[in-house]
């Protein structure tokens, strides 16, 4: 029976840009800001790779009456809100380090 490896693999998507361009980005995580879902993706070069370590945010809706649609990314055109998914991703990142850091850690014994 085949195993399905959901969580190791990556998702991707793909963005056409206003120029036509098509860029693959990899999607870090979706974030909830104020009631609203937003997406934060990492576009990626020919290689798959991010050089620039830039990460792009999007307002971010699933068509709740057809799973298999493609979710809707829609421009964030206000600063205020931008900061606000900005802000929520640095804390997400945070967490994510944080996390990554508690689990890296020795077990220390509670008679050191």
């Amino acid at each position: 029976m085949a195993e399905n490896n959901f969580a190791e693999e990556e998702m991707t998507v793909e963005i056409e840009l206003e120029d036509g361009t098509k860029v693959n980005c990899a999607v870090i995580t979706i974030l909830t800001v104020s009631g609203r879902d937003y997406i934060a993706l990492l576009p990626l070069d020919e290689k798959g790779e991010n050089q620039d370590g830039e990460v792009w945010f999007y307002g971010y809706k699933e068509d709740e009456s057809d799973p298999n649609a493609e979710p809707e990314l829609i421009y964030i055109a206000d600063d205020d809100e931008y900061e606000a998914v900005s802000d929520a991703f640095d804390e997400f990142l945070d967490n994510q380090e944080f996390d990554e850091l508690v689990d890296d850690e020795p077990k220390e014994s509670k008679d050191s």
